[in-house]
Order: C-alpha cells, then sequence, then structure tokens
C-alpha cells in the first residue's frame, strides 16, 4: 500500500462487511420531508415543559450512572402495553435497532442463522450480518402477504435460529394476521421476533402479537417510540418478552446503555400518552385518503396498516422520485424494484406531495395497476380506477 489516505478497502475488517453500504435514508434538505416516516406533529409546549422539568431534574445527577435495569421506564411501559405485562418482561434499549441487536447478540452469532420474509425492513439483516449471524432470506406473496404454509416450509427447511416478522411490514405496510404469527412460531426451532415498530398505526381491530407472548415463551414482541410516539429523537426502543428472554438480554446489554436523559424523556413521553398518540387516527385518514387517491390514478398502491404508504409501478422509479424532489418533495425509493415509499405528513404536506405526483405522473413511466375486486374498508374501493 502506498503512503496516503488510508481507504476503508485497506482495513482488515472482516470479509463478510467488505462491498457493504451502510443503512441511511438520503438527508437531503427539503420543504417537504416525507421519506423516514416520522410523525409530522411536534410535541406540545406542554410536553416540551414537562421534558425541560424532567431534564432539569435528573441533570443534578449526571454526575452518577443512570439505573442500568432502567427499572421505572420498564414498568411505565409495562403499563402502557397492558396484557398483563410486568416490568420484568419489558426491555428498552436506545431505539428498536439496538433492541434487534442484543436479541441477534443474545440468539444469533456465529454458525447460527436468522430468517425474514422480504421485502421487508432492510435493516433486519444488516443487523444479522453485523452480529456475525447467517441471514436467510424467505419470500413474501405478489401482494406482500405472508403465506402459512410456504414460511413453515421454508422454516422447516432451513431451521433459523432466529425469525423475523415485520407487521405491520416495512416498506409495505402490511400486517400480519394472527393465525400466521401463530404458525410460525409453532414451526421455529429458535426464537421468533415481530417488529410491531408501526403498530399504533394499524386499523381498528388488527390484534398485536403481544396476545401471543403468554403461551409462546420464545416469541418476542419489539415496539419504538419514534413513529407513533413522535419521539423519533429520543431513540427509545423497547420489547416484550418472556422473563427468561430478558435474562439473555442482560449478558449481552452494555452497562448502563441507557442514559439518564433519554430515560427521562421516555418516561415523559409515556405519561403524555395520551396527547402523543391523538395524532394517529389524523395520520390513518391520511393514509387512506392517500390510497385512495393514488389508486384513482391507475397506480398499484400496497394495503397498509402503517404510517406509510408503497406504490406504483414505474419502469424508472428513480426518474419518479427525482421529478418529486424538483417539486420540494422528498420521499423515499426504498423497496422492491418498480415501487416508491411516502410517509404520511400532514394534510398540507399532503396536499403538496399530491400536486408534485399530479405533475410529474404525465411523464412517468407508469406500470398499469391490475383491476381486482375491492374490500369492505376505506383503502379498498368496490371499483378501482
Amino acid at each position: 500500500m502506498t503512503a496516503g489516505r488510508m481507504r476503508l478497502s485497506d482495513l482488515p475488517i472482516r470479509n463478510d462487511l467488505r462491498g457493504r453500504s451502510p443503512y441511511g435514508a438520503p438527508q437531503i434538505d427539503a420543504p417537504v420531508l416525507l421519506n423516514t416516516n416520522e410523525n409530522p406533529y411536534p410535541p406540545s409546549e406542554g410536553l416540551v415543559a414537562d421534558l425541560a422539568e424532567a431534564v432539569r431534574r435528573d441533570a443534578a445527577t449526571l454526575n452518577r450512572y443512570p439505573d442500568r435495569e432502567v427499572v421505572a421506564l420498564r414498568e411505565d411501559l409495562a403499563d402502557y402495553l397492558g396484557h398483563g405485562l410486568t416490568a420484568e418482561r419489558v426491555w428498552a434499549a436506545n431505539g428498536s435497532n439496538e433492541v434487534l441487536q442484543q436479541i441477534l447478540q443474545a440468539f444469533g452469532g456465529p454458525g447460527r442463522s436468522a430468517m425474514g420474509f422480504e421485502p421487508s425492513y432492510s435493516m433486519h439483516p444488516i443487523i444479522t450480518t453485523g452480529a456475525a449471524t447467517r441471514w436467510i432470506s424467505g419470500a413474501r406473496e405478489d401482494d406482500f402477504g405472508l403465506d402459512p404454509g410456504k414460511a413453515v416450509a421454508a422454516i422447516e427447511e432451513h431451521r433459523p435460529d432466529i425469525v423475523f416478522l415485520t407487521s405491520p411490514n416495512n416498506p409495505t405496510g402490511t400486517a400480519l394476521p394472527l393465525e400466521a404469527i401463530q404458525w410460525v412460531v409453532e414451526a421455529a426451532p429458535g426464537m421468533v421476533v415481530v417488529d410491531e415498530a408501526y403498530f399504533e398505526f394499524a386499523r381498528t381491530g388488527t390484534p398485536s402479537a403481544l396476545t401471543l407472548l403468554e403461551d409462546n415463551p420464545r416469541l418476542i414482541v419489539t415496539r419504538t417510540m419514534s413513529k407513533a410516539f413522535a419521539m423519533a429523537g429520543t431513540r427509545l426502543g423497547y420489547l416484550a418478552a418472556d422473563p427468561a428472554v430478558i435474562e439473555a438480554l442482560l449478558l449481552v446489554r452494555l452497562p448502563y446503555h441507557l442514559s439518564t436523559l433519554t430515560q427521562a424523556a421516555a418516561r415523559v413521553a409515556v405519561a403524555h400518552r395520551g396527547e402523543l398518540l391523538g395524532t394517529v387516527d389524523r395520520l390513518r385518514a391520511e393514509r387512506d385518503a392517500c390510497v385512495a387517491r393514488l389508486r384513482g390514478q391507475g397506480l398499484s398502491v400496497a394495503d397498509s396498516d402503517a404510517n406509510f404508504v408503497l406504490f406504483g409501478r414505474f419502469g424508472d422509479r428513480r426518474a419518479v422520485w427525482e421529478g418529486l424532489l424538483e417539486h420540494g418533495v422528498l420521499i423515499r425509493e426504498v423497496g422492491p424494484p418498480e415501487w416508491l415509499r411516502v410517509s404520511i405528513g400532514t394534510a398540507d404536506e399532503m396536499a403538496t406531495f399530491h400536486q408534485a405526483l399530479t405533475a410529474v405522473l404525465p411523464t412517468a413511466d407508469v406500470i398499469p395497476a391490475p383491476g381486482r375486486p375491492g374490500r369492505d374498508d376505506p383503502q379498498q374501493p368496490e371499483e378501482i380506477a
């Protein structure tokens, strides 16, 4: 190697990391940001005041380490989740990604494997590889749902140590029926992780995998405060599981991993959950209206139980993405080829998105949506234009 600036390829990194790119949505300054599935409604002045007071109070103890076991916050989260959960069945970390990382550190590793059904959350295979665990890609159906029989067959063939299910799924928004989750749990030889990061946005009556925890000790349900709770900047993720699972995670978690200020901010957010989750109904209504409007324009749109919508299909999706950006709207070029994902924003932001898309579509290479029968909900008009 000649003298000069060191390059990544010059370093003795692990072979399974070579050639990979770090995860991340483009950070582009645009008037309307609809690319990272954030809740567009900021915290109220009352919440900000309570948060400032909590930080002021706890700042006097910053010379000491935080509560290593995060007991008070875990109690608050258990109370929020319900289902008879207690603090000993709840765990929290710096975002749900760290929660997933700890799961892989405890139950994955060299010689072990994890399986997910794609397209799905792209961080699952990234975190899996980072934990020196082999990733096995299973497939979803054309409508982005999961065929339980095929999923069970794949699990029985590969015998993964961890199975990831994402419901509602990211980037498609598709929720899984409990029956499909139960089939997977019964077939899996190891742990099953149901990623419910977007569950609060699910349509009324959609059951949570939390209802399956009592009878399935190898099931883990993960959540986050970044989406419905509108606290993405707090970086707080959590899970519910059997107490033995929490004991396993304590073996791999770094000591004092959640700062005093993170714990304080998360507890304030949980205390204000009525206010924060009060925006969910508005976002659901905007989502359903977005789905109907996109379908009315002849586009293919995946059913969504999340705060985003996957739509297409485009022969050149990059051109559509760039066209929207030229009109001041940033969305996400992610998921299967030919598809784009838009996060649900405020009514004004969504109006700007629809105006921009209407301007871009005449020159877009749109692949016509196939006709299909409707379903009795606001996302499925009886006739699709």
